[in-house]
């Protein structure tokens, strides 16, 4: 492999903010425009959802403090660090050490990046779960690894993700290194089960496998369901990484605020990467993570209810349209929406819609190449804006049955 086919495997066209870059070709447009307020499935929307009370005046304090906050070591801000581990600790009910087991990162896509790049060397072999976060398998490429892909049955449960744990053990024991899911599940929304989650750590821990469990939308779980730290289990594997920050459920994505923490020796592989890559987390940007954890009384559950509702009522639309369906979410803010077979490619028909609705969707593509019936949505929008720019997706895609 060249360096052009590497990155030729790093595709961005359909990553969140990039659709409407996207060269003009021809597309079989049916019928009249839809009027509508556009909206932008790809991402969440933070003028919808504001960022925690607060967030800003931090950061100006932090502005203000000048060259201590602007150049903290590459780990974090001490005091910063030891605030986030208490509260992560707290969350999770597991121990975490503000000094060794905990790094601040540009956003949680810079965790994961630093958590692939220290531990995955070119040919280790590393599993990943179909569907899930679009950059994993970008990332076990970029490194050289070798892709093992776990299959997610997600359709066939009610409870849990429906991973295929015979499957994962099988994996482990073929030689295996490196296991990357994110919990809940990025496109579908599922959160793993207890059940689920006491067998990973119990196979990663007999088959000396590294787990990197992206958490990313843990807060924001929704009545009824379960959540399991997999880090706060009895036993769990010598190495993990747990990812998480304050950008999605908290809407402070602007800040590129992430952060990981884990095995002390992984951490330190981070930093050491995460020196000649980025430096730090961004100096002052630190600062915001004061009210993370720390917003007004309500504030969270609040948030979690809003965004079931809007959940609801999309589902509620999907209902209604023959041959569509999604499984509900569990946590976090998607839906894995499939649809019947058209007379267009998907790619083609994702084109046709942010043309004639004004609406971007994410193809299910971008989360495994066999995903051709399925696009994802970002539902963290305007209540109103939203349902019905998905009933103008579905009366664009009427005009394209087979």
């Amino acid at each position: 492999m060249n360096i052009r086919e590497k990155f030729d495997l790093l595709g961005i066209d359909n990553a969140p903010g990039q659709e409407s870059l996207q060269k003009n070709v021809a597309l079989d447009l049916r019928g009249e425009k839809l009027a509508g307020a556009p909206v932008d499935f790809s991402h969440g929307d933070v003028d919808a959802h504001k960022p925690i009370p607060g967030s800003l005046g931090v950061f100006v304090e932090g502005f203000l403090e000048g060259g201590s906050q602007a150049y903290t070591p590459y780990r974090g801000k001490k005091n910063i660090l030891e605030q986030v581990a208490a509260d992560l600790a707290a969350f999770t009910g597991a121990p975490v050490d503000a000094a060794s087991e905990l790094i601040l990162t540009p956003g949680t896509q810079g965790a994961l990046f630093l958590a692939m790049g220290a531990n995955v060397m070119p040919g280790d072999k590393v599993a990943i779960v179909e569907p899930d976060y679009f950059a994993n398998r970008k990332m076990v490429e970029f490194f050289g690894g070798e892709m093992v892909p776990i299959q997610m049955n997600y359709k066939s449960v009610k409870v849990g993700s429906g991973i295929d744990t015979a499957a994962l053990e099988k994996a482990f024991a073929d030689g295996v290194r490196v296991f990357l899911f994110s919990n809940p599940n990025n496109p579908v929304g599922c959160v793993y089960s207890f059940d689920e989650i006491c067998t990973i750590a119990a196979l990663a821990k007999k088959y000396d496998v590294t787990l990197i469990v992206d958490e990313l939308y843990s807060r924001q779980v929704y009545p009824g369901v379960e959540y399991t730290h997999l880090r706060a289990m009895k036993e769990i594997p010598e190495n993990l990484i747990s990812i998480i920050g304050p950008s999605k459920t908290e809407s402070l994505s602007g800040y590129r605020l992430g952060v990981a923490y884990g095995t002390a020796e992984i951490i330190e592989r981070m930093e050491k990467l995460q020196a000649i890559m980025a430096l730090r987390c961004s100096g002052y940007n630190q600062a915001v993570f004061k009210t993370w954890f720390h917003e007004p009384e309500g504030w969270m559950a609040a948030r979690v209810a809003e965004h079931n509702r809007i959940r609801d009522d999309i589902l509620a639309v999907i209902a209604e349209v023959p041959g569509v369906s999604a499984r509900p979410t569990d946590g976090g803010s998607y839906l894995f929406v499939e649809i019947p077979e058209l007379e267009v490619s998907l790619h083609q028909f994702i084109r046709i819609v942010r043309e004639l609705a004004g609406v971007t969707l994410t193809p299910g593509t971008e989360f495994g190449p066999q995903f051709l019936h399925q696009f994802r949505i970002n539902f963290s929008q305007d209540h109103d804006k939203a349902v019905a720019a998905m009933k103008r997706v579905f009366e664009v895609m009427d005009r394209y049955r087979k």
